[in-house]
């Protein structure tokens, strides 16, 4: 799984696509162009005719935008991937640039005096309206136009690789929880009451879950690519090409869904009765074109699937917890292979992952993993979403510090847990953060909350023992996550940004850590479940929230200071322990059982 897309097209130089690029950009008469990393569904993996942005720039990462103007180029990356962006880059061709700082519209305004007209092309499949119009606001000038054109990557990328056309296949009910004539009764409610008559879905995960369906068009996510349109009947028009359909998906689906061929999408979109809802936020700017922008026939508002799928019910929160008794015992697997290894000489990043990724598919029930695996040593650690390659294989030293952050992909659960490991005595400001780290992420697990609070109220907890010592971390201190759906799921997350309510059924990940560049990483994750709390807040009964833990691999007591926690933080740690030792030791092999017992003992035995 390692040898991807990615590794088989990066340029070793940039100048040739970029002088294509612009030399397009100038036929069309436009004076720049825009490249994100995304496809017309806006999903976090695209298929690798979708790598626009990778085969341009050499870039990997899951986010990021390009501008390429006549003379100069940069490339817009938020704090995760800054240091991954800087190795990978050309620097004579590309500036690395953060999202937080200007973005692309303060680069802009260093680039062109205000009153000569800018046209800026950009393909309005890969780009949404709200997209656009924070460009426009932000910029503040009418003499930048933001033009919609053909996509001026996909004419001069030469062997691009063909769309994917894989079945979309039956997801069982069993599994599901809930039939899928259910779920899209639900969704009609939902658009009668907001007085619309349709609702368009362009999210793949999204027509996944309401549709009970999976594919393979894309790694690390099983879904199929198509649109939707749900009618405030219940009804439903699938546009997707014909390769992808067979009997027992007809039949699946049934005569309330109509399937018919991707070409009529736009024609259908034209003819529709209005209001019709689309998601401004995650919906391409193209389908806004062909319904009517400005027009009363569009009722912009959120994709009414998000929040059923973010809620899971309980059969997919039974199954959860099954494909994490399964992951746990896998990892137990790994990291007793692992405690083996530590002083041994040779031993690599690759080694590390190959060896993860079998464990897990030992089970026979793996179907994916949920993203590439991240194994960062030493340094390397220090690189938020580092991925290895052959070219930045690192031998793990003795000492190092090494993060691994991996997941599966289970036909009953998604999973997503980062462990940090010390290979041998790990240097003390290491264990100091690791410590600190570990606070913030017992502090989160613990917490109880007055419902209707949002993941950015909650996320600075995670941060309060770290901020006391001047650290912090860059990213959010967690993501959604769905059922045998997205590794990342929106609405719901635990950040700054996050400001969609907790809700019960509700999974998200747990991960604050440290990152000291050019030395150590660490990040500790976990995923929890929201759920009630059985306990109302004094006198007022209020309702409450909490969290359950479904993450089940242990925390590695050798780079703790136990000194520098609480009486409550230790307690918390050791019951978690027992837990995962109580669930996981039937499941585990002989040796891996007698390295968990040890590795699970209460923190007073290390």
């Amino acid at each position: 799984m390692l040898q991807t897309f990615h590794e088989r097209t990066m340029p070793r130089n940039a100048r040739p696509r970029l002088a294509a690029l612009r030399r397009c950009m100038a036929s069309e008469g436009l004076d720049g162009f825009l490249v994100p990393r995304a496809d017309a569904h806006q999903g976090e993996f695209v298929a690798d005719a979708d790598e626009r942005l990778a085969w341009l720039t050499g870039f990997t990462g899951s986010a990021g935008t390009c501008l390429v103007l006549a003379a100069s180029a940069a490339l817009f990356v938020d704090s995760r991937y800054t240091l991954q962006a800087m190795r990978q880059l050309d620097p004579e061709s590309f500036e690395v640039r953060s999202t937080e700082a200007g973005g692309i519209a303060g680069w802009l305004s260093e680039r062109w005096s205000d009153g000569a007209a800018l046209g800026i092309g950009y393909d309005p499949w890969l780009h949404t309206v709200a997209e656009i119009s924070r460009l426009e606001t932000r910029l503040e000038s009418d003499s930048v136009s933001f033009v919609p054109t053909r996509n001026l990557v996909d004419a001069v990328w030469r062997g691009r690789p063909s769309p994917p056309m894989n079945l979309m296949v039956p997801h069982p009910d069993s599994l599901a929880g809930e039939s899928h004539e259910a779920k899209r009764a639900s969704v009609a409610r939902l658009l009668r009451d907001a007085g619309q008559r349709s609702a368009v879905i362009t999210a793949a995960d999204s027509i996944s879950w309401m549709l009970n369906t999976r594919g393979s068009d894309v790694e690390r996510i099983p879904v199929a690519q198509a649109f939707a349109v749900i009618h405030d009947t219940g009804l439903v028009d699938l546009f997707m090409h014909g390769s992808k359909v067979n009997d027992a998906l007809r039949s699946h689906l049934g005569e309330s869904v109509s399937i018919r061929c991707a070409s009529e999408f736009g024609a259908c979109l034209e003819a529709m009765p209005g209001p019709i809802r689309v998601d401004r936020e995650r919906a391409p700017a193209w389908v806004s074109e062909r319904i009517g922008v400005g027009t009363d026939r569009i009722a912009y508002g959120d994709d009414p699937v998000l929040m059923p799928k973010a809620c899971k019910n309980s059969v997919e929160l039974a199954g959860v917890e099954a494909a994490h008794v399964r992951d746990g015992a896998a990892l137990a697997e790994f990291l007793a292979w692992l405690h083996v290894q530590i002083g041994q000489s040779g031993l690599t990043e690759i080694d590390v992952v190959r060896k993860l990724e079998a464990f897990r598919s030992a089970s026979g029930e793996l179907r994916d993993i949920s993203f590439d695996t991240i194994c960062g040593s030493g340094p390397n650690g220090a690189i938020v979403h580092y991925r290895v390659t052959e070219e930045t294989n690192r031998e793990i030293q003795n000492g190092d510090v090494l993060l691994v952050d991996s997941g599966g992909q289970y036909a009953d659960g998604t999973t997503d847990v980062t462990r940090t490991i010390a290979m041998g005595d790990p240097p003390v400001e290491a264990a100091r953060a690791f410590t600190l780290v570990l606070k913030g992420m017992i502090a989160i697990s613990m917490l109880r909350w007055p419902e209707g609070l949002a993941g950015c109220h909650i996320d600075a907890i995670a941060r309060v023992p770290l901020w006391r010592e001047g650290m912090d971390y860059g990213h959010g201190t967690g993501h959604g996550v769905g059922a045998f759906l997205a590794v990342h799921e929106g609405p719901q997350g635990i950040s700054r940004r996050s400001r969609t309510g907790l809700r019960p059924g509700m999974i998200v990940s747990n991960e604050p850590g440290y990152y000291k560049e050019g030395h150590f990483g660490i990040r500790i994750e976990n995923l929890l479940a929201v759920r009630k709390s059985e306990t109302a807040e004094g006198s007022t009964g209020r309702k409450m929230l909490e969290f359950h833990t479904l993450t089940l691999a242990p925390i590695d007591r050798a780079m703790i200071y136990p000194d520098l926690l609480d009486r409550r933080e230790t307690d918390w740690l050791d019951a978690y322990h027992a837990d995962i030792l109580d669930r996981l030791e039937p499941h585990c092999s002989r040796p891996a059982a007698v390295w968990l017992r040890r590795a699970c003992a209460p923190l007073a035995e290390a």
